[in-house]
């Protein structure tokens, strides 16, 4: 069933675990992850990124979403979120579709900049009801960033005072950090970076409202309940769900070569990105002992 965000971040906030979210892009993996939601037991957000957007359109991937939470997941509290909203526009369309929560990402602008545009959305979405993530430092993408950020984090990493500043200036519901923590297929390959624990600390204890963490697939699960134990309360998990969704289908293909009906050929991929999200809640789900 479909609920606002806020009820989720209470209840985890209460019991010190963190919220999966997870982005789909298409049918399969819409099901696989409310599939992989009803087996582990758990509340999960749903979300989507404006490329999704502009590949299926916002009311139909909001009505998907919607339709297969109210049926496939009707005993599951699901959360509708925009991941990484760039432009005003992106979330004046996600609210006007139904998404109890969105994200502005500003990281790539100025300081003042950053907070300018997010207090701009942070007026409209309260209005509405509607909840905002913003993200301050930078998650960094790709080889030349990745490397970067092996060779001299500093200027990726969230600083706790400014973190503090834009917090309470922007009045955000949710704070996407940089702490080490990367987007995308590179860092599979290269090597998952470990995360700065200490700046998340600091982080911590300069800001009120619950931390979230991008890039989070491939970290390890003794990482993660650190992280938790240390105010992160969303966890965003995507390449794991490209990667298990590629390799189902590419096995899929392999194994049926003269298959040619797409249900058949796709319903294995349901499996996997099931699977991959069960255990990546049941690992959210267990705090640091």
């Amino acid at each position: 069933m479909l609920v606002h965000i806020k009820k989720l971040i209470q209840q985890v906030k209460k019991q010190k675990y963190a919220l999966g979210a997870f982005n789909t892009g298409n049918l399969e993996i819409t099901l696989g992850i409310i599939k992989g939601a009803k087996q582990a037991k758990k509340p999960i957000i749903i979300q989507v990124t404006p490329t999704t957007i502009k590949y299926a359109g916002v009311e139909t991937i909001a009505h998907l979403v919607r339709s297969l939470a109210e049926n496939e997941g009707k005993n599951i509290p699901i959360a509708l979120h925009l991941d990484h909203g760039r432009t005003f526009s992106d979330v004046v369309e996600c609210i006007k579709a139904g998404f109890s929560s969105v994200m502005i990402d500003a990281s790539n602008l100025p300081f003042n900049q950053n907070i300018a545009l997010t207090k701009k959305v942070v007026q409209y979405a309260h209005q509405h009801n509607v909840w905002v993530q913003a993200e301050l430092g930078r998650v960094v993408k790709g080889k030349q960033e990745y490397n970067k950020l092996i060779n001299g984090p500093e200027e990726f990493l969230t600083d706790p005072d400014q973190a503090q500043e834009f917090v309470k200036k922007t009045r955000i519901n949710t704070l996407a950090v940089a702490i080490g923590n990367v987007h995308g297929l590179y860092k599979m390959k290269h090597g998952v970076p470990r995360l700065f624990l200490s700046r998340l600390k600091e982080i911590q204890k300069k800001v009120n409202v619950p931390l979230v963490l991008h890039g989070a697939s491939g970290i390890s699960p003794i990482q993660i309940k650190e992280a938790i134990s240390l105010g992160i309360r969303i966890i965003n998990i995507d390449t794991e769900i490209r990667i298990a969704f590629k390799q189902s289908l590419i096995q899929s293909l392999k194994i049926n070569k003269k298959e040619y009906d797409p249900r058949k050929i796709l319903f294995p991929t349901i499996k996997n990105v099931a699977k991959i999200v069960k255990k990546k809640i049941l690992i959210f789900s267990l705090s640091k002992k």
